[in-house]
């Protein structure tokens, strides 16, 4: 009987499906074990051989833990809102509905035929209306809550007007101590009750954790959205790389800061990688130092500064406050525009308009730029009196802190290397330090020189008596600053989230749960307008009517009882940030809830959950911060998500090259080149065989971009075309992307899986080779060879030998090991020992040979499946009993010792393990061969190492 692969596999796959094999239950007597992949965005482009790998490494442990015993939900689904559909959908006009159905099909398919063990029954869609109605009830939940920093959690936002009715906002009347805006205004009991309902709405909006502001946001001119900071690279869009500006904006915007300490804390309770945990410390970043108030000098002659105004800054060394020699905004603070003399108006401008091309991130990275402008202004030092002058410069943020720093040039060596660019003055406070070449950063061992009352004490005695000093003039305090910053949740995109909002005189108000979900309507195009609007300002049934409580014509609004909605959707990781307790409920039972509370106290958050590590500060923790909320506010039970988190590494491409000549349309064989000039341009794998030669009419029929080469010379060497080499990341762009289809259909998606556990540790980088997956199919081959012969299954009742129980039980020892360890890549190695060693000893024993099929069943569930049902049981073996080790396998009762004459080994003797040295030493010189080697001579002694050596010496 043959190894057909592709029969076997469908077979399963069918039986699995039919069966419901992997259907998890929410109630159940076995302990229960939740195992999650970061869910897939469906891609026009399918899966290629890079992708599958955390879903393999999750699969094997999801499997293994049913085999122990667990009740395990494993299930999968689609984070279907996404750009490439919209953009797919500006380029053809098709719906990306229709785009996003296809491609999930394409998916399924291909995850399908990998034998993935999902439980499909509880998929999600996060573009399904039946989903995002759960979604935009989670932004309805957060808008109508706040933060209480002495309860040190999220409130129900009557509880604050009740505050608001009864004793004002002031902090000592009040009490209160809450999450909010910069610069609340002060109120009394009289104040609030008297004030119109739209200024009481415009004021709660300053502390309700999903609020209106008008924000600095990357904004993308040709995508026409709102971008993260994680979206953008190098200053231009991750999607298409395109110019990304600063740009203000009335947008959505999440009061993530509230949970700052939070999130630090939570992670000391995760078992998370250290470095996933350290990028979000560093996001997070937070800072012990103390706010500190500038007071602008007004000045007789420029009507900018004629009135008084105040810089806030935080620093974390108010010891160095007698250093500052200037003070830097950032571009885009907002008192620039209202200090700024006219004498320095136009270079101020065009400094702002250069900044607003270049992102945060990209700011923050560029150390080496120096650049800046003078705005003519200065402040006042608050213990000295003298004038400071007032700058901006790009490497200072107005999200971060408070937009403004004092800068100290003699302790900074970003504020220093500034200072020398323009000729700034550098004051020395720090006693002996030499401040000729660079800054003085560091905080030990030295003492505070130059600051008046500061003099002659150290750091931390320093830091403490300037916030006193600070504290008394009413210019300053300590503080705690986080650099973590309101997330903005608002993108000018069609395919998101509608928000459940709509506008009465320009304030927001939330549509009851009851009418949920405000789907998305139907628009002519899925760009802007040409005002400029979102795109969901095309609608024409776009408006809300508050007596009927549906969505109706645009026509209609009269802004009394109909009016119009909010036209920008939600951000692609609103959905991600809960889908975990979606899959927690089955499909039957997701009516009423986003989950039941019986679903949500069984499986309670995720035990182990696998994905890539670029989104350590996406959606990792937004997540946090969703669930954090929701467990605040009593509908979840649990403070964190993932138990657990395991970041794989990326399979990369080996993409190939060729090298057009400079000038000409000739393309020279690598090893041609020589000093020629040459461009290297990628061309697709598929024309490249193992030795790196091109398919050279293959290449120039490409239907995709043959006719690039159509008329191309190629200068062969050798008689062949060879190419040139690169491990990069697997990308379409890099047309080095392997189909997993491909493979399955060669080889099998058991090799597939079995290879690329095989190609190194789970978390490492590591490259394709599509040459070295024959390895790993035939040992599959040798393996359903140890089982069935020409005439079938060879496995009987035979008793097992003792090598045979040896090798069984070192392999069920190393594998759990591994699988515990996620050290999937040594077991496959294992199983191939394992067979090899088996094959050797001509094992037939169903006592040994069923148990190493539980064993493989993980990594291979489709052969396993089949020989496990050859052997005549019935069912399927997902849900075998694991093997158990026995450790007096192990146990050796004989040794073969080598008996060595003189150092060198002449003949091997096997002994019991437990004999005594005297008994062994009499043995070995009884022993025929020992006589015969000593040849009638008296040894001078002889050695013996228990377990080890004879060695006789003489």
């Amino acid at each position: 009987m043959q190894y057909h692969f592709n029969d076997i596999e469908a077979k399963w796959q069918k039986y699995w499906a039919e069966n419901q094999t992997f259907k998890a239950s929410n109630s159940s007597d076995k302990p229960k074990y939740y195992v999650l992949d970061m869910f897939p965005y469906p891609s026009g482009a399918g899966l290629h051989v890079g992708h599958p790998l955390g879903y393999i490494a999750s699969d094997i442990y999801a499997r293994y833990k049913r085999h122990k015993g667990f009740n395990v939900l494993h299930p999968q689904g689609y984070d279907s809102f996404g750009l490439p559909a919209e953009q797919y959908a500006i380029q053809t006009g098709q719906h990306p509905a229709i785009t996003t159905e296809t491609n999930i099909k394409t998916y399924r398919r291909q995850l399908d035929q990998i034998g993935f063990s999902f439980d499909w029954s509880r998929e999600v869609r996060t573009s399904s209306p039946e989903y995002y109605k759960w979604t935009q009830w989670i932004f309805i939940q957060l808008f109508e809550s706040y933060y209480c920093f002495n309860d040190n959690k999220a409130k129900d936002i009557k509880e604050l007007i009740y505050v608001f009715k009864l004793n004002g906002n002031c902090p000592k009347e009040s009490g209160l101590n809450v999450a909010c805006d910069d610069n609340i205004e002060i109120f009394s009991a009289d104040d609030w009750n008297g004030f119109s309902s739209e200024k009481q709405q415009e004021i709660l909006l300053q502390y309700r954790l999903t609020y209106l502001a008008e924000t600095e946001v990357n904004w993308c001119p040709a995508l026409g959205t709102v971008l993260a900071n994680d979206e953008i690279i190098n200053g231009v869009s991750e999607r298409g790389g395109h110019l990304v500006m600063r740009k203000k904006m009335t947008q959505w915007s999440m009061r993530i800061s509230a949970y700052a300490e939070r999130l630090l804390q939570g992670l000391d309770t995760i078992d998370w990688t250290d470095s996933l945990k350290e990028s979000q410390r560093n996001w997070i970043g937070k800072s012990v130092g103390a706010s500190v108030t500038f007071n602008v000098i007004p000045s007789v002659s420029s009507s900018a500064v004629e009135t008084s105004h105040q810089i806030e800054v935080f620093t974390t060394r108010p010891d160095t406050i007698f250093g500052v020699s200037f003070m830097t905004l950032a571009p885009e603070h907002e008192l620039v525009s209202q200090i700024t003399t006219p004498e320095q108006k136009a270079e101020v401008e065009a400094y702002i308009l250069a900044t607003s091309k270049r992102s945060e991130r990209d700011r923050m990275a560029d150390v080496k730029t120096i650049s800046g402008a003078f705005t003519g202004a200065y402040a006042e030092h608050p213990f000295s009196k003298e004038p400071i002058p007032i700058w901006i410069g790009d490497y200072v943020l107005a999200g971060y802190g408070t937009g403004a720093v004092m800068s100290v040039p003699c302790g900074d060596q970003r504020d220093y290397d500034f200072a020398k660019h323009f000729d700034i003055e550098i004051l020395n406070i720090f006693e002996g330090a030499d401040i000729s070449q660079e800054a003085f950063t560091s905080k030990d061992n030295v003492k505070i020189a130059n600051s008046d009352f500061l003099n002659g004490m150290n750091y931390k005695k320093a830091s403490k008596r300037a916030i006193f000093e600070l504290e008394q003039l009413g210019q300053g305090e300590g503080k705690t600053n986080y650099r973590l910053r309101d997330a903005v949740f608002s993108r000018q995109r069609y395919w998101g989230e509608p928000f459940p909002v709509y506008y009465v005189n320009g304030m927001p108000q939330m549509i009851d749960k009851q009418h949920l979900p405000i789907t998305l309507p139907e628009v002519e195009k899925y760009l802007p307008t040409e005002t400029g609007e979102p795109p969901l300002g095309r609608a024409d049934i776009w408006a809300w009517d508050t007596t009927t409580n549906t969505v109706v014509s645009n026509d209609k609004i009269n802004n009394t009882t109909i009016h119009p909605l909010e036209l920008n959707t939600m951000p692609g990781w609103a959905g991600s940030s809960w889908y975990f307790f979606r899959y927690m409920e089955e499909k039957a039972n997701r009516g009423e809830d986003f989950a039941s509370k019986d679903a949500l106290n069984y499986w309670e958050n995720v035990d182990l959950y696998i994905g890539g590590s670029e989104h350590a500060t996406g959606h990792l923790l937004y997540s946090r911060f969703w669930v954090k909320f929701l467990k605040d506010r009593e509908f979840v039970g649990v403070d964190e998500p993932f138990k657990k988190l395991i970041n794989q590494g990326m399979i990369l491409g080996t993409s190939a090259f060729v090298y057009r000549e400079d000038g000409t349309n000739t393309y020279l064989s690598k090893g041609l080149i020589n000093d020629k000039k040459v461009a290297p341009i990628h061309v697709k794998v598929q024309y490249v065989n193992a030795s790196d030669e091109l398919d050279i009419e293959g290449l120039k029929n490409d239907g995709e971009f043959g006719e690039d080469f159509k008329d191309a010379e190629f200068i062969l060497e050798d008689g062949v075309y060879k190419v040139g080499r690169e491990v990069e990341k697997m990308s379409k762009s890099k047309y080095n992307v392997v189909n997993p289809d491909n493979i399955c259909e060669q080889y099998g998606a058991d090799s597939l899986r079995l290879y690329e556990m095989f190609l190194g540790p789970l978390e490492q980088a590591k490259p394709w080779n599509t040459a070295g997956i024959t390895g790993v199919h035939g040992f599959l081959k040798k393996l359903w060879k140890l089982y069935v012969g020409e005439n079938g299954v060879t496995v009987n009742d035979a008793e097992p030998t003792k090598d045979n129980l040896k090798t069984l039980h070192k392999t069920i020892k190393k594998v759990e090991e591994d699988i515990e360890n996620f050290s999937f890549n040594t077991s496959v190695s294992t199983f191939m020992i394992a067979v090899n060693e088996l094959t050797q000893q001509k094992c037939t024993s169903k006592e040994v040979l069923q148990p190493l099929l539980v064993l493989l069943s993980p990594y291979a569930p489709h052969i396993t499946e089949e020989l496990y049902s050859q052997l005549g049981n019935e069912g399927s073996i997902a849900t075998v009993a694991f093997p158990k080790f026995d450790a007096s396998h192990l146990v050796e009762s004989s040794k073969n010792y080598p008996i060595s004459f003189n150092g060198k080994m002449r003949f091997t003797l096997e002994l019991p393990m437990d004999m005594s040295k005297d008994d062994i030493e009499k043995t070995v010189m009884a022993h025929e061969k020992t006589i015969a080697q000593l040849d009638g001579r008296t040894p001078k002694k002889v050695i013996i190492v228990p377990g080890k050596i004879v060695n006789i010496v003489g």
